[in-house]
């Protein structure tokens, strides 16, 4: 058996291997719903959308809408867990996840489904920040790789399940695409179960102050910025007197908040954070990371849907690859990392991957051998099993235990950010490219192009006549490819970012790292002398 023998400090506990497996199982599952809720929806979105009339940027708001709830509530649950019980706001969280799954499969219209997707992304910033809080609460960082690699596992799991499911479901007519959002229910109620029996906790008591107004300005100065980004060019010239009136807001949005959360004693984002350079630096990857894993592979089963004709199960199958990528990658790093302490080579070698596999993606186009799709997806799900997780525990490395939440929401956040950022440009991209591809591909076949913009009705290929379903095709397809491309300089700027982190060796403890340089620069009391109370933890 592994067990910390360590003293801990503030929030570390001690714990065996097997008393962390038992805690983690709950939430592992809980992740598992969020991760499963999430993917069994990505190939049933072109027949969701075009079953409720949506166009191209309805698609990209249904996954944007979720990004930017979770990315805007995520600070909040991290801060939340350095102040009150994890375990009550995991399962919270969890019950939040639920209903906004339920809420969306009852929706009619697709301004409904992109509401109610808000409300998963509220549970799902829940959920995203708190795995990682929790696992640095129990387990010692030099241990967490370890750990980390079962979370990259379900992760996998769920990622692979979730698509063939979901095409399953859309694919058998007595279910209906509906069936996307029930699927998760009775995980999660088996999650709260688990999470019940067997998560167990110190819990630190502290008079909670939530900074609500920098939350407030965070989120309207985002949700402005992706608003612009969607409609620009569609509603209105990227260049208009719109398009003034959203940066102008968004940036005077955005320096209020960053006033606000100076001068906040609990902020949201604790601006003391990025004195520390490798949080800083975690930072900038893991928006460019976001970019690219959310922005650019969401639409993969678009283009296989539409470009290639997939049904939505074949869709799943088709992107295994780059799951079976991030699977390996992120269990073997992580047990790799454990035994030897050194985690700053694979984020270069995952920078470096996910750049290359990009690079590559933004060459396909509809007739691409899928061979070479293959290589591509592998390269992504590789980048990313090394990149993810060990940007979160480089972080995690470098703050004391009381900050734990925040730091790791940190990451997280902006990791969401990046997402819904990369999702929201590349969505546009996405629509102005293949409305000019159509356009020369009618023009060429002497057909008038007319009403193919991307705010039109996402098409059926199988309905389409013969040459007119190529000229689709080839436009789908090769817009994918540039939002593939445009995705790459992304990787290239967390390849940067992660070569000039330094790299200091795991501690092998939860508590303070009160001798460790970087940790000292980073600790800052907690809350003026507010006391500590514990509870028990399973033995």
């Amino acid at each position: 058996m592994t067990q910390a023998t360590a003293p801990t400090r503030a929030t570390g506990v001690e714990m065996t291997h097997r008393q962390i497996l038992e805690a983690l199982s709950g939430l592992l599952l809980g992740m598992f719903v969020a991760i499963l809720s999430s993917t069994v929806v990505s190939n049933a979105l072109p027949r969701i959308i075009t079953e409720l009339k949506g166009g191209q940027s309805a698609y990209t708001w249904v996954v944007t809408s979720t990004l930017l709830a979770t990315t805007a509530t995520t600070p909040i649950w991290g801060k939340l867990a350095d102040l009150t019980s994890k375990k009550i706001l995991v399962q919270l969280s969890l019950a939040i996840f639920v209903l906004g799954s339920v809420l969306a499969g009852l929706s009619q219209s697709t301004e409904q489904l992109i509401a109610c997707r808000v409300l998963q992304g509220v549970g799902a910033g829940g959920l995203t920040a708190l795995a990682q809080v929790i696992m640095a609460t129990m387990i010692a960082p030099r241990e967490r790789g370890r750990y980390s690699g079962y979370l990259g596992a379900v992760m996998a799991v769920g990622t692979i399940g979730g698509p063939l499911i979901g095409g399953v479901i859309v694919d058998t007519s007595w279910l209906g695409w509906r069936w996307c959002f029930y699927v998760g229910v009775p995980f999660a109620i088996a999650a709260l179960v688990v999470l019940q029996k067997t998560l167990h906790l110190p819990v630190v008591r502290r008079q909670v102050k939530i900074d609500w107004w920098g939350a407030t300005l965070i989120t309207a100065a985002v949700s402005l910025l992706l608003i612009w980004v969607t409609l620009a060019g569609d509603k209105y010239d990227w260049i208009s007197w719109q398009s003034a009136v959203m940066v102008t807001g968004a940036v005077v949005l955005g320096t209020l908040a960053i006033r606000v959360e100076n001068r906040a004693s609990e902020p949201m984002i604790p601006p003391r954070l990025f004195r520390n350079r490798t949080i800083t630096l975690a930072v900038v990857a893991s928006i460019a990371v976001g970019v690219g894993m959310f922005g650019a592979s969401v639409f993969l089963g678009q283009y296989f849907q539409i470009s290639r004709g997939e049904s939505p199960t074949m869709s799943g199958l088709m992107t295994m690859p780059m799951i079976l990528g991030l699977l390996v990658s992120s269990v073997v790093v992580g047990r790799i990392i454990t035994r030897t302490g050194r985690w700053k080579r694979y984020l270069v070698a995952g920078s470096a991957l996910l750049t290359a596999g990009f690079a590559l993606m933004g060459t396909i186009r509809y007739d691409t051998p899928y061979w070479h799709l293959a290589i591509y997806m592998a390269l992504i799900g590789l980048g990313l099993g090394m990149t993810m997780q060990n940007l979160v525990l480089a972080v995690q490395n470098t703050v004391s235990t009381h900050e734990l939440g925040a730091a790791s929401s940190v990451v997280a956040f902006f990791r969401s950010l990046g997402g819904a950022v990369g999702v929201s440009v590349l969505g546009a991209v996405l629509g102005h490219r293949v409305k000019d591809y159509i356009a020369d591909g009618l023009t060429a076949l002497g057909i008038p192009a007319s009403g193919s913009g991307s705010g039109g009705v996402l098409p059926d290929v199988h309905t389409l006549p013969g040459p007119i379903r190529i000229v689709v095709e080839s436009a789908y397809g090769h817009g994918a490819g540039d939002i593939f491309l445009a995705a790459a300089p992304f990787g290239l700027i967390a390849l940067i970012a992660v070569i000039f982190i330094k790299e200091i060796p795991l501690r092998q403890h939860t508590g303070d790292a009160v001798t460790d340089t970087v940790a000292r620069e980073s600790a800052v009391a907690a809350g003026g002398g507010a006391a500590v109370v514990r509870t028990g933890t399973d033995r």
